[in-house]
């Protein structure tokens, strides 16, 4: 199942955290970079009943601060946070120029 959210767009900074489960405490790595590609892409490995009959991974690629490429195969032990700065807000336009102030009748 493709990743439902649209934190993977091209051009959104994001922070990639993964983990691998041991028998001694899970392993984590963290890796932060801009998106430049997400995909579901399949593998060489067969898995019968799937579609092509092959086992298809969801990746991530980032570039990284460094302007390195790295591709990440996204798991249920991967968390991915969005690290894009929120859009400054848009003021609305004044209208003081074009209003009159109410002058009362004498």
């Amino acid at each position: 199942m493709a990743l439902q959210t649209d934190m993977c767009r091209p051009g959104r900074r994001v922070r990639v955290v993964q983990q691998v489960p041991r028998m001694g405490g899970a392993w984590t790595e963290a890796v932060e970079g801009v998106v430049t590609r997400y995909q579901q892409a399949k593998t060489g490995s067969w898995y019968a009943h799937a579609k092509d009959d092959r086992l298809w991974l969801d990746r991530l690629e980032l570039r990284l601060d460094d302007g390195e490429l790295t591709i990440l195969n996204l798991d249920q032990y991967t968390h991915i946070e969005d690290l894009t700065p929120p859009p400054p807000p848009v003021e609305p336009e004044s209208d003081a120029e074009e209003t009159e102030p109410d002058v009362a009748a004498v």
